[in-house]
């Protein structure tokens, strides 16, 4: 029996994303909306109680919305929303499995699932196991820097970008977020446990889609004497064995020239961590495709893992 989907949102980047890794699949039956009855409650909720899963690819309030359409005797609907609207609310599961085996267990056994933030998915996947294994006090006064692709955007800015009359700033790097407000902080601070709320600089850049960011660390203000090649090893043995997450090899800076490339892995469904600088100073760092492992590819994998499926299934790995 196929599982039967709906796209609440299917019109934009996450969206349409989630929609073509289901090509292919011969378990998945797609439930389509009318174009014209999108916004409509009535045929929303119809949609949605009709379905096994639907995945929220909508602003948050409309997200909320969506939630509150559910019939309530209707308890099998399962609900992967990749807004911003419930990554911290209770009873519901965080989707980034690889963190824990709590956090793996929550998204097979839940029905309500938050898929991550991207941005806030490089940072977590970096600070959670420092905090996790001890390595990282929580009251650290942790600064975060990133670059995205600007696919990330919203369909408005991405018609900026792509159109040929564009502004001349759009040619370059732009930072944001200036006043220490972005969406993602929230999730980024509870979801590690920090007990300050984190410096964030993200900067949006001239190519479609993929990022890194990266996290700068004092070596004499952890709680333990580590090097890079230390925390290397460290990543390594506590990502090991996950098919999402990989650990750059002890030459990977090298082999690029020194230089990591925001788009290099665009297209691809994982992540990949780095450590670099020296005993003093660290730098962790995580490469990814903001619509993949940051968003449709993070919400396919929670449903993968949800129907006991292979978790890669329809991915690109």
């Amino acid at each position: 029996m196929k599982t039967k989907v709906f796209i609440d949102g299917s019109e934009g980047t996450t969206g349409l994303r989630i929609f073509e890794r289901f090509q292919g699949r011969d378990d998945i039956e797609i439930l389509k909306i009318d174009p014209e009855l999108r916004k409509d409650p009535a045929e929303r909720s119809k949609m949605i109680n009709s379905s096994d899963i639907t995945f929220l690819c909508l602003p948050d309030v409309a997200a909320r919305e969506a939630v509150s359409l559910v019939d309530s005797s209707n308890d099998h609907v399962v609900i992967i929303d990749a807004s911003t609207a419930h990554r911290t609310e209770p009873g519901w599961a965080y989707g980034f499995p690889e963190l824990s085996d709590a956090h793996r267990e929550a998204i097979s056994k839940g029905n309500r699932i938050a898929v991550p933030g991207c941005y806030a998915s490089g940072f977590i996947s970096l600070v959670y196991p420092l905090i996790a294994s001890g390595i990282l006090p929580k009251d650290y006064p942790v600064s975060s820097f990133a670059l995205s692709g600007y696919s990330g955007a919203g369909k408005k800015t991405i018609a900026v970008y792509e159109s040929e009359d564009r502004p001349s700033e759009f040619a370059s790097g732009r930072e944001y977020a200036l006043t220490q407000q972005h969406k993602h902080l929230k999730e980024m601070k509870a979801i590690t446990g920090l007990t300050r709320t984190p410096l964030f600089s993200p900067i949006i850049d001239d190519y479609y889609s993929g990022m890194v960011v990266s996290v700068p660390l004092y070596a004499d203000m952890l709680s333990k004497k580590v090097t890079p090649a230390d925390l290397l090893s460290f990543y390594r043995e506590y990502y090991k064995g996950q098919k999402f997450i990989e650990v750059a090899k002890d030459d990977d800076e090298t082999a690029a020239s020194g230089f990591l490339a925001g788009n290099g892995l665009s297209g691809w469904d994982g992540l990949k961590i780095y450590v670099t600088g020296n005993e003093e100073r660290i730098v962790v760092s995580s490469q990814f495709d903001n619509l993949g492992k940051g968003a449709s590819g993070a919400a396919i994998e929670c449903m993968n893992i949800k129907l006991g499926c292979d978790a890669a299934k329809g991915l690109n790995l």
